[in-house]
Order: C-alpha cells, then sequence, then structure tokens
C-alpha cells in the first residue's frame, strides 16, 4: 500500500508540472497588459516600466518560470499585483470558503444521490423509479445561475415570514464575528506556519464553531450554507443517484445476489452487506470527480450568493491579468484532483478486496 501511494505520489509531479507550465505560459501569451489592467487609469508608461521590471515581467517566459518554480518550492507563491498582497495570505482567507461550500453541496448530493438511486434500483420501473429519474434528469439540465437565483427567489421572499425561510446570500448574517481559534483559546502562536494552518481552519467556519462551541455561529453558518449547496450540489447529486441505480441493478442480477437471497437472508442484509459494497466501486468515482469539479467551478454559486470565495476572486484576477493568482489557485485545484484522485483509488481497495494496490 505505501508502494503504491509512494509510486502515484511520483507519477502526479509531472502532470503538476505540466498543468503549471501550461498555465504560467498561456498567461503571459495573452494580447494584454497586466500593468494596464492592474493600475487602470493611473497606469503611465513610466510605472508602467517599473512595473514590469519589479515583477521580472521582461524576462522570457522559461526564465521566468524557472524563477517562479523555485519560489513554490521555497513555499513562496509571489505577490498579488491587483491587492498588493501575497497570495498565500489571499489562499488562506479564501480557499477554506470554497472547501466549506464544496464540502456541504458534496454531502448534500451524495447522501441525497445514493438513497434516491437505492430507492430506484429497488423499486424498478415503478411510478417511484420513473419520478426519481425524471428529477435526476432534470437535475442535471438546470444550470447553476439559473437553479441558485430561483433557489433565494422561493426561500428568501415567497417564504419570507414562514419557518421555511432562508438567508439568500453572504456566509453569516451581517453584524455577526466569529472569532477565530486562536482568539478563542487564547493561543501564543507567533506567525509562521502553525499561525497560518489554525487562520486557515478559523476560516471554516463550520469546523471553528464546532471546535469552539459556538452554537449561535455554527447554526447561523449552516443556514446560509443551505441553498449555496443545494444549488452546487443538485447536478453531482442527479449523476450520483442515476450511477447508483444503474450500478445496483447490475450487481443485483449477479449470482452471488441469488444465492444470498436463496440462503434465506433478509431483503436488507442482501442488498447492504453484498449488493451495495460492490455497487459502490463506479459510485465512488463518481463522487470523487465531483467533489473536483466542485472545487474548481463554484464561480457562479459564490457570486450569486456572494460568498468570498476562489471563484469570486479567480474571476477577478483573470479580468485583471493577475498571474500569480490564477497561478497559485491552479496549483491548488490541480493538486486537490490528484489527491482526490489517490483517495478513490484507495477507497477501491476498501470496498472490494478483490482489488489489491501492489
Amino acid at each position: 500500500m505505501i508502494r503504491y501511494i509512494a509510486q502515484r505520489l511520483a507519477a502526479s509531479i509531472p502532470v503538476l508540472f505540466g498543468i503549471l507550465f501550461v498555465t504560467f505560459a498561456l498567461a503571459r501569451l495573452l494580447p494584454s497588459d497586466p500593468c494596464r489592467a492592474a493600475l487602470g487609469e493611473r497606469a503611465t508608461d513610466v510605472l508602467c516600466d517599473a512595473f514590469i521590471k519589479r515583477y521580472g515581467l521582461d524576462k522570457p517566459i522559461p526564465v521566468q518560470f524557472g524563477v517562479y518554480m523555485r519560489d513554490v518550492l521555497r513555499g513562496d507563491l509571489g505577490m498579488s499585483f491587483r491587492y498588493g498582497r501575497p497570495v498565500t495570505e489571499l489562499l488562506v482567507e479564501r480557499l477554506p470558503v470554497t472547501i466549506e461550500l464544496s464540502l456541504a453541496a458534496l454531502t448534500f448530493a451524495t447522501l441525497l444521490g445514493i438513497v434516491a438511486g437505492m430507492v430506484s434500483a429497488l423499486r424498478r420501473n415503478s411510478a417511484v423509479d420513473v419520478g426519481t429519474m425524471l428529477a435526476a434528469n432534470a437535475g442535471v439540465s438546470m444550470p447553476v445561475f439559473w437553479l441558485g437565483l430561483m433557489l433565494a427567489y422561493v426561500f428568501a421572499l415567497l417564504l419570507k415570514d414562514t419557518p421555511f425561510w432562508l438567508p439568500p446570500s453572504g456566509r453569516n448574517t451581517p453584524g455577526l464575528i466569529i472569532p477565530s481559534l486562536i482568539e478563542t483559546w487564547n493561543l501564543p502562536v507567533e506567525k509562521g506556519p502553525r499561525y497560518t494552518l489554525l487562520l486557515f481552519f478559523s476560516n471554516m467556519h463550520l469546523l471553528n464553531t464546532l471546535a469552539t462551541g459556538n452554537w449561535a455561529g455554527f447554526w447561523d453558518t449552516a443556514k446560509h450554507l443551505i441553498l449555496p449547496a443545494a444549488a452546487l450540489g443538485t447536478i453531482p447529486l442527479a449523476l450520483i443517484a442515476r450511477m447508483t441505480r444503474s450500478s445496483l441493478l447490475e450487481v443485483l442480477g449477479l449470482d452471488y445476489v441469488r444465492t444470498a437471497r436463496a440462503k434465506g437472508l433478509r431483503e436488507g442484509v442482501v442488498v447492504m452487506r453484498h449488493a451495495m459494497r460492490n455497487a459502490m466501486i463506479p459510485v465512488v468515482t463518481i463522487v470523487g470527480l465531483s467533489l473536483g469539479s466542485l472545487l474548481g467551478g463554484a464561480v457562479l454559486t459564490e457570486t450569486i450568493f456572494s460568498f468570498s470565495g476562489v471563484g469570486r476572486i479567480l474571476f477577478d484576477a483573470i479580468q485583471a491579468r493577475d498571474y500569480t493568482i490564477v497561478q497559485a489557485f491552479t496549483l491548488v485545484i490541480a493538486v486537490g484532483f490528484v489527491a482526490i484522485n489517490l483517495i478513490v483509488d484507495l477507497l477501491y481497495a476498501f470496498f472490494d478486496p478483490r482489488i489489491r494496490l501492489s
């Protein structure tokens, strides 16, 4: 197992290197001027010349890439042109928001999708099956931006002054302050890797409020997450439901399932212990790919629901030709995909002992 993980990690290095180089080169080959995009009307020829020299944009692309890789290996992701701040600080602020939203959406999609797929498979060709699959097809067809607006309209306007009202935007109620783990626990931590890590987890408000026992903050954060998580997770939910149904139907027709039933085992035991474990292998693949796509595709959801996450800042960075932010967030998302694929491969061996990772 350890050897397999080491081989996969070693094989992922060229992939990450290639992704980073392509992103780096394409960003600089675009016909645009990052100085004028960053400074706007304040940009002059003198300022732009100084700007280009300061950030090394006058050097050949291979030389710039070599300098960038050297800094990345040292843990320095560069300085943002637009914000004038280290990109690492922006990552610590914004990435936890997107991770929290993506995990909430994936939890919503996985739980409902697997249950819906199981019900459809066990009641094949019934009204429940047809209705569930119609809903799944509708879920795949609905754009995120339209669904987000409709959810906000229904739950924030039509259901206003009812117990079903939900906040349409924002990560928390205005004026609500959620202290960081460092402040709550009065930790004597100096600025450094440990401080950055604690600040990163502090910006995941659900985890922060759970760890500190701030139940008012927890429920407020959870309420604000419901609509964006539902909008973002609807398409993965539909895919998971369809995959669960087809995979479970295939497994239920195999000989060992008929043998288990012939031995007199209860239907629940046959389905959960024998059928679902093998049926979960393709479902796990869909779940893993969905998490990766959620991390990289939350731009519209964060914009609609006013979440200050990766999507919004990445969109602004692309418009402003802020190379360092685009490169850093691309690297993080690529690393996330590699890690998720590795976890999915390890789960294959868990669900099916016949698979040997060696």
